[in-house]
This record gives structure tokens, C-alpha cells and sequence, in this order.
């Protein structure tokens, strides 16, 4: 079977997608991707959410930050831009989803987009609520762990 026309192919465009949830959230591409499918049906509909065709391709998430890159047809970059933001928990998990930027092509938007922040992880004791607790580092956040959750932080908060 021989391949379409370049005229007649699919044009897509590739949104690049970072996550932000608690430390101990656990989740993965698929539980995403079933997220992503939930939200657009719930916004646009089945037959529109259909026809947008999103779908993740890359996927990267691990103590509680990641990245995505969610495809989606030309012409329906918007409503998949609203569907992402729907959402705001996957598998029973709070998330955070943001599109920081659209791209033709998946190398363009890895490029441009989805360069690492140099966040690293690390573990310190702080005085919270009145009582020593362990804290998860992300950059200038702080993520304190109190009776079994997780309360958002800054270095401001502590001084």
C-alpha cells in the first residue's frame, strides 16, 4: 500500500506540557494519557475530541515534576490548550499541568521548550507548624510533609 501525498497527509502540532504535583504522586504515560483523553471529551466533546486526535508521546515525570509532549491536529491546537488545563488530578493524584509553548515538529519542540531547569531534588528537616518535619527541595519550593500530605511552601515561609 503505497503512502498518502505530503498534500494529503495529517499536519500536527506538538505541545510541550510540564507537570507539577506533590513528591509522592505516582502516575505514568498512560494514566496521563487516559487524563488527557477525559478532559478533551468532557470539553469539546466526543466527536471534536475525536477529530483533535490528541495524544502524549514523550512522557517524563518522577518526584513530582515532569514533561510531556501531547500531539494534537492543526487547527485544534486551542481547544486542546483548554483541555489540557482541565485537568487537575491524574489517578487520584493533584497535578498541575501547564503548556509552556507549540511547536511543528517534536525536535523543535524539545528544543525550544522542554530543556531541563537544572531542579534537582533534596531532603532537609524544617520547623513547620510548630514542629520539626521533612521537606521536599524543588528549586525555591519547598513541598513539607505533615500527617501523611504534603503542604506547598517558599524559603520565605521559613525565615
Amino acid at each position: 500500500m503505497k503512502h498518502l501525498p505530503k498534500h494529503l497527509r495529517p499536519r500536527w502540532r506538538y505541545l510541550a506540557v510540564r507537570l507539577d504535583a506533590w513528591p509522592d504522586a505516582d502516575f505514568d504515560r498512560r494514566d496521563f494519557q487516559r487524563s488527557v483523553w477525559f478532559a478533551a471529551q468532557n470539553l469539546v466533546g466526543d466527536a471534536a475530541s475525536a477529530d483533535a486526535d490528541l495524544k502524549v508521546l514523550r512522557f517524563d515525570f518522577a518526584d513530582g515534576t515532569g514533561e510531556a509532549i501531547v500531539r494534537v491536529r492543526r487547527g485544534h491546537s486551542e481547544p486542546a490548550r483548554a483541555a489540557l488545563a482541565c485537568i487537575d488530578g491524574v489517578n487520584g493524584d493533584p497535578v498541575g499541568v501547564r503548556v509552556v509553548g507549540i511547536s511543528g515538529t517534536v525536535r523543535a519542540c524539545e528544543e525550544k521548550y522542554l530543556r531541563r531547569d537544572g531542579q534537582f531534588r533534596d531532603e532537609r528537616k524544617v520547623v513547620f507548624e510548630d514542629a520539626r518535619r521533612s521537606a521536599v527541595v524543588r528549586g525555591d519550593r519547598l513541598d513539607v510533609r505533615t500527617d501523611g500530605a504534603f503542604a506547598g511552601a517558599t524559603e520565605l515561609d521559613f525565615e
